[in-house]
């Protein structure tokens, strides 16, 4: 088995416009294939820092002495890269997907088709899992999780029905967690309205949604002036914020304009929306909700 065949890989690496003896950061490194792709292009100059939170990716490391993989949360790029004496790089790059691996081993409880312990965690000496967040949430915050990061219509009742069952017994497995929400699974919809469950939960655990935008905050400050990024999101929360940030500089409201309405902002996108070809699809069935967007820093 694959660890994690790399979306839409040349499409990704082309978008950083990679120099040969460019400092490059892949933050989600995962099996590796972006980061082999990015060191391919690179001269003996050039070098590349990847990040993974996930002690399982250390097994992809690469032989490479332009490589240097760590092993932390990409919410902290600019600290890490500080410790290595980086200030400014020319791309960086990031495929927000949870990888293959994660996805096939059971026991990792990310995938709605194994009977696992609830888990999800990235990295597995956080102390939250799906498992808190199931059985010690309030009622009111369980709502919040399913509506925000599910955005499932029937959270309110999702979250009554979670909090009366638990009562009885904790619900430790996927397979629990199923039974206690059956009433919601219509046969037609079940897997789609699973993947929603199991997405609001997930995104919780690892707070996704923060790190992101962490992430993007500190672009503008890392990037040299013409340096890009490369993102890859895989749900319409995490393509909003990429996408309003490159636009706006901001994920919320909009950026002061001047007397004759214009407005200044760290980015400028390159391109437009990129997604999988039908062929990529048909070969990873995961790429299928990919979008990349490209942008650089002005």
């Amino acid at each position: 088995m694959e660890y994690h065949n790399a979306v839409l890989l040349k499409e990704t690496v082309d978008g950083l416009d990679i120099k040969p003896n460019g400092v490059y950061v892949d933050v989600t490194f995962g099996g590796g294939g972006h980061s082999r792709e990015i060191l391919s292009r690179l001269g003996d100059e050039g070098k590349l820092y990847a990040f993974d939170q996930d002690k399982d990716a250390l097994a992809n490391k690469i032989d490479d002495e332009r490589f240097v993989l760590i092993n932390e949360n990409f919410r902290y790029i600019k600290r890490f890269l500080r410790f290595y004496g980086v200030k400014e790089v020319d791309g960086v790059l990031a495929d927000f997907g949870v990888s293959s691996h994660q996805f096939d081993v059971a026991e990792r409880g990310f995938s709605t088709r194994f009977e696992a312990k609830l888990d999800m965690r990235m990295n597995q000496d956080n102390k939250l899992s799906a498992y808190e967040v199931v059985n010690e949430y309030e009622e009111e915050q369980l709502r919040g999780v399913l509506l925000q990061y599910g955005e499932l219509r029937q959270a309110p009742a999702m979250a009554r029905v979670i909090v009366s069952e638990r009562k009885d017994a904790p619900i430790e497995t996927s397979e629990q967690l199923k039974l206690v929400l059956k009433r919601f699974l219509n046969h037609r919809k079940e897997n789609k309205v699973l993947a929603q469950i199991y997405q609001a939960i997930r995104i919780e655990v690892n707070q996704e949604i923060e790190v992101l935008k962490e992430l993007l905050l500190q672009m503008p400050e890392i990037l040299k002036k013409g340096g890009r990024l490369s993102f890859i999101s895989y749900h319409s929360l995490e393509d909003r914020l990429v996408k309003r940030f490159i636009r706006n500089g901001m994920f919320e409201g909009e950026p002061e304009r001047d007397v004759f309405g214009n407005f200044e902002v760290p980015l400028k996108k390159v391109g437009g929306l990129i997604v999988p070809t039908e062929s990529e699809i048909k070969m990873n069935n995961r790429a299928r909700s990919a979008k990349l967007r490209i942008a650089e820093k002005i």
